[in-house]
């Protein structure tokens, strides 16, 4: 195996834990979230079960993307030591991190000449994003150039499907997603919105499913339709949640029992702090490679 000698980056929203982060051999810069007004860094320093526990008490989140000083510090240490980059962005539908990291990129460019660096936008987030930069890793520990990877991420990025699905809509509500009345009577009938992230990167709902458990096969009917090669589908398959473990569970049960070919054991990653400030606790999301997103 020839390992080439570039670095791999992404976001911190592209939530993986920092122990796959470094088996891996990928690089990290962490976005910013606020908790009841006091800023942290989305590195892992609060554990997140306090997170989400300290969510679901009340407290008010946000976040702050990565700013252009930042990338510019972050991706200078690399150059220093003669390193060309590959970054990937959380996506641009999401949050204008692309956009600051371009303008690093513009910045440091200039000073370094002679390195390469590439910014992709991964029109991708939490373990989705996190699913196309373990594919990244095997494709870069084949022994490819950072032209290939780069390539492939973005030729192949719109087949990274995202489907999800939340138990508790007080944060679509607090977000201004749905109205309060929207919120009020959904969570009282128990509706469980199906949604999904378009070609452009952008959230959208796709339909009101009632009860977790009518949710959970929905989500596995749309693996069932989308995914490469339908129930013999042969590669990895990622889960990510926000404090709700036993749903998550429950839908990875029903893959497995469905795609008894899929590449090692179903992984079930936290939503991090930057993507939760926004969905909550009750969210689970399925990730898994397929046919390109349509709007």
């Amino acid at each position: 195996m020839i390992v080439n000698d570039f670095i791999l980056s992404c976001c911190s929203t592209a939530d993986l834990s920092a122990s796959h982060y470094e088996k891996r051999n990928i690089k990290t810069i962490p976005f910013h979230f606020s908790l009841d007004g006091i800023e942290y860094l989305d590195d892992g320093s609060m554990p997140i079960d306090k997170f989400y526990r300290e969510m679901a008490a009340g407290k008010m989140t946000s976040t702050s993307q990565v700013n252009v000083e930042e990338y510019e510090n972050y991706f200078e240490e690399f150059l220093k030591d003669g390193k060309d980059i590959l970054h990937l962005t959380l996506s641009s539908g999401i949050s204008g991190t692309y956009n600051s990291a371009m303008l690093a990129k513009d910045e440091l460019s200039e000073k370094y000449p002679d390195r390469k660096i590439f910014i992709v936008d991964s029109l991708a987030a939490s373990s989705g994003y996190g699913l196309l930069m373990d594919k990244l890793a095997d494709i870069r520990d084949e022994g490819r150039t950072i032209e290939e990877v780069r390539d492939f991420a973005i030729e192949n990025r719109l087949r990274l499907n995202h489907w999800f699905f939340s138990t508790d809509l007080t944060y679509y509500v607090r977000g201004g997603r749905i109205s309060k009345a929207e919120g009020f009577i959904g969570n009282m009938l128990s509706i469980c919105p199906l949604l999904y992230v378009n070609r452009e990167g952008k959230l959208r709902p796709y339909e009101k499913v009632r009860t977790k458990k009518r949710v959970y096969r929905r989500m596995v009917e749309m693996m069932e339709k989308l995914a490469d090669d339908g129930t013999d589908y042969s590669d990895k398959c990622y889960l990510s949640m926000s404090a709700c473990i036993d749903d998550a569970q429950q839908v990875a049960l029903l893959i497995e029992d469905k795609f008894k070919k899929i590449k090692d054991k179903i992984l079930i990653n936290n939503i991090g702090t930057t993507i939760g400030s926004h969905t909550g606790p009750g969210t689970v999301a399925l990730f898994f490679w397929g046919k390109e997103r349509g709007e």
